[in-house]
Parts: C-alpha cells; structure tokens; sequence
C-alpha cells in the first residue's frame, strides 16, 4: 500500500474483515490489524479465514487493486474503527480488554480531527470508559477527536448485503461525534443511519439480540410443554399462529452464534434484578439444550430394553443455524458433546454438512448416517435433512422441525 490509509480496522473476524473488504471496495485504503500472524498473511495473499459467501472475492480485489492490506499493528489513519471479541469472565461477566487494548494500542496515532468508533458488542458505558481512558493517556486530545458506537447487525451467510443494506444506529459520545461518525458511515452504508447517544446505541444492540432470545425462548418451553403434554408443538404454533396478533417462533434445541446467545449476558451482569425475564430466557434456552441431550440418552436405553441390543445414533447437524458452516456457541455440538460423554460402545454418525471435517468429532455423510441408523436426532434443520425419507423403522427425535 503507498498511499497512507484512511481506515484502520482493529479485528479482522467475522464482522471486521467484511468491513474492512466492504470500504476497500469503495477505493479507500484499508489496513487491517489482527494479532494472529496466519490471519494477516492469508489476507495479504487476497484469501480469506472465514467462510462468508462474496467475501473471498471482495478481499481478492480490494488486496490486488492495493486497498487493503494487513498487518499485526496497527498505523496512523484518520478513522479507527475496534471491531474486536468481547468474551466473558466467570459468572459470565463479560470482558471488555481486548476492547480496552486495541483502544490502547492506537493512543500513539491519535491526532485532533480524528474518528474513533467501536463496533464491537460492548457492555453500556464502555464508549465513554474508552474516551476516559484515552483522554487520560492522551488529555490534549480531549475535545479534539471523535468517538462513537456504531453496532453491526448482519446475519451470517449474507454479511456483505446487509452491511451495505441494513439500517445502522450510531450514538457519540457528543453531537459532534455522533455527526462524524454518521458522515463516515454514509459512504457506504445504503440502509438509514439513525443519530443517537452512546449509551443508547450500546443497549440498542444487546436488546434486539435479547428480544429475539425471550421470544426462542417462549416457543422452546411450549415444546418442553407439548412434549409432557403428548402435544404436536409445531401443529400448535401453526394454529395459534392463525390469530391475526400472534406470531410465536419455531423452537429449536437452544440457541447458539455469537449473537443471541451471549448479548443478553451484557445486560443481566450489570442489570440482575432488573433483567428477570432476560436472565429466565437465557436459563431456558439453555436448559433447552439439556434437554434434548437427556431425551437422546433415555431413547436410546428405551430402545435396548426393546430391542435387546445397543442402537446406533445419528446426531444430524453441528452448526448454531441451519444451512451455515458456524459453530460458534452451537447449541448442537454441545447436545452432542454431552450424549458422547455418555457413550457405552453404541455407534454413533455425528453429521454437518457444511464443513468438511472436525478436530473433535469424526464426521459422517448424511445419507449414510440415515440409513446406518436407529435413532436420527435432528439437532439442526439444514435443507439437506428436509429431502430424507420416512423410515418407520427409525425412531426419530426431531428437535428443530424437520419433519413437522
């Protein structure tokens, strides 16, 4: 790259490497920082570490016509965008400090006239935690540079439409910050922006992603309920949902992603009496995972007392969605983690058709695995599992409504 750049992304994960490929595309000079060395020398080859359709081919371009390169550290630029992880600590606190080193690691490059924006999904407060610990290092920069929150809100497997598509909520830490960040945005951003205030935009994020978990949440207890009460669930939603203000969700075997399973922690940590729902949600949706584990673990000694000898299992799907190749908090791979833990020398086929292998798990064709077995546990509703045929020789648990 001979030209300085503009942008400097900090993360160059699932959300900062789109990013980063999306603003390229517009032909200005992008440098991406991850402090994985493979990352940044696949990048710099025009290849991509993630499996994101369109991706590979914004990165080749954007690489080859010299708009995009990376590094481990990071440049001076005139917008920082920190699109970094926010895990948790225990308790499931979660962990702002990659936030907090990232913001550390450009306080050198910082000049007035500046634009700081995190995207990273952060607890409320941490944009303005971020402003005091920078003007604290940096005290001449205060009033001179703009910061603001900027969350994204993509659906893995169409990242590059929706970031250019989707409306955007961008607060500042001030009105100039705020207008800043908006006019930076607008350049490729085709969805409305709407102005706010840090704060706001910060909980904006953790709660479209926990109104969506209370509402799995709803539709995974009727099944618990439907399942005690010997009731068809997806008939019953199919009715209810006949009511003309009445739009209940499918339910699944719990819900995974980096998403909606982990934001509504950010506001149960420093909200716990207030966040009563919130927390129950999230209790359900685990417990849901639970769940479907032991009715596997229970089928299969229901069938040896049957039949008189051990079943063999297949476990269909890994991913935290169907038709994706993600499984990042999967709810899936943790119900079959915990039936394997079980295991007493029965066969199990453990199936995701999205990827290729699996460092813990040997993986098995679908098709094989459905003829091979006698219990089928559908975990995941990938469109491959929907064209199966019925077996009435087969004992099927179908968690996610495949055959509904």
């Amino acid at each position: 790259m001979n030209k300085k750049p503009e942008v400097v992304m900090i993360g160059l994960g699932y959300i900062g490497l789109p990013t980063a490929a999306l603003i390229a595309s517009n032909k200005v000079q992008v440098h991406g920082v991850d402090i994985n060395p493979q990352v940044v020398e696949t990048i710099n080859q025009g290849k991509i570490h993630i499996i994101e359709p369109d991706l590979d081919t914004a990165v080749a371009t954007a690489v080859a016509e010299g708009y995009l390169e990376a590094s481990t550290s990071a440049v001076e630029a005139d917008t920082y965008l920190i699109v970094v992880p926010t895990p948790f600590k225990d308790k499931n606190e979660p962990d702002i400090s990659f936030v907090e080193a990232a913001t550390k690691g450009i306080l050198p490059l910082l000049k007035k006239g500046d634009l700081y924006i995190i995207e990273s999904t952060s607890p409320v407060g941490t944009t303005e935690k971020m402003a005091d610990l920078i003007y604290s290092e940096r005290p001449e920069l205060k009033g001179e540079i703009f910061i603001a929150y900027c969350p994204e809100r993509v659906l893995p497997g169409n990242v590059m439409h929706e970031l250019v598509h989707n409306d955007r909520v961008i607060g500042g830490i001030n009105e100039e910050s705020t207008s800043k960040a908006l006019a930076f945005y607008e350049n490729y951003v085709k969805g409305e922006l709407h102005p706010t205030n840090a704060r706001t935009a910060e909980m904006c994020k953790l709660v479209e992603n926990s109104s969506r978990d209370v509402q799995i949440a709803f539709a995974n207890e009727l099944s618990l309920i439907c399942d005690k009460a010997g009731i068809n669930v997806w008939e019953l939603i199919n009715l209810a949902n006949k009511h003309p203000r009445v739009n209940i969700l499918q339910p699944g075997c719990g819900v995974g992603g980096h998403c909606i399973a982990v934001d509504p922690y950010f506001i149960t940590a420093d909200f716990p009496m207030e966040s009563q729902i919130i927390g129950k949600a999230r209790e359900i949706n685990n417990y849901k995972s639970f769940w479907c584990a032991e009715k596997i673990k229970s089928t299969k000694l229901d069938f040896q007392l049957k039949h008189g000898r051990k079943p063999s299992i297949a476990l269909m799907g890994l991913a935290f969605k169907p038709n994706i190749d993600d499984l990042r908090e999967s709810p899936a791979k943790y119900i079959a983690q915990k039936v394997l833990q079980d295991a007493n020398d029965e066969d199990y086929f453990i199936v995701e058709p999205n990827i290729q292998d699996h460092k813990v798990f040997k993986l098995t064709d679908y098709s094989d695995a459905f003829a091979k077995a006698d219990i089928i546990a559908f975990l995941v509703a990938h469109d491959e599992f929907k064209g199966l045929p019925k077996d009435s020789n087969k004992v099927v648990l179908d968690f996610c409504g495949v055959k509904k």
